[in-house]
């Protein structure tokens, strides 16, 4: 269905659906959809509240569901949004904490490299040319 600005009556809201202004009530009734009141107490739709009541109507006459299954569904749906909504919070800030861990953990590998190769250009130095064997502790000279 086309967006739609603005509010919108119960009349035009029926016509909308081809369904009776009685049904909308009973939705509203049921609690399924809570259109604003304008000063005069008229029912005042909005673009969610249509698309809210567009959901509701598939359901019931399309799909064969009814009201109290749809507002099981109803809310079932909203408490997928409202999980998904923390799960992608915590996926947010679980890879915020993983590139921080990541940069500090490559600043510190950096760091020891550096420690390293200072360590190993004392001993080159020390040794006159020769580079230390670490694992059997015997020198070779470069020449060989």
């Amino acid at each position: 269905m086309k967006k739609r600005k603005g509010y919108f009556s119960i009349s035009a809201v029926a016509q909308m659906f081809s369904v009776h202004q009685q049904t909308i009530r009973l939705y509203e009734k049921e609690g399924l959809i809570n259109p604003k009141r304008s000063e005069g107490n008229t029912r005042l739709f909005s673009e969610e509240d249509i698309e809210r009541l567009e959901e509701i109507i598939h359901l019931t006459h399309n799909v064969g569901i009814n009201l109290a299954g749809v507002e099981m569904i109803l809310k079932l749906q909203k408490q997928i949004k409202k999980l998904q909504k923390e799960m992608n919070s915590l996926f947010t800030a679980t890879q915020k904490e993983l590139e921080n861990d990541l940069l500090e953990t490559n600043h510190t590998l950096k760091n020891q490299a550096e420690k390293l190769a200072s360590i190993a250009g004392k001993r080159t130095k020390r040794s006159g040319g020769k580079v230390a064997q670490l694992s059997g502790g015997t020198h070779h000279d470069d020449a060989q």
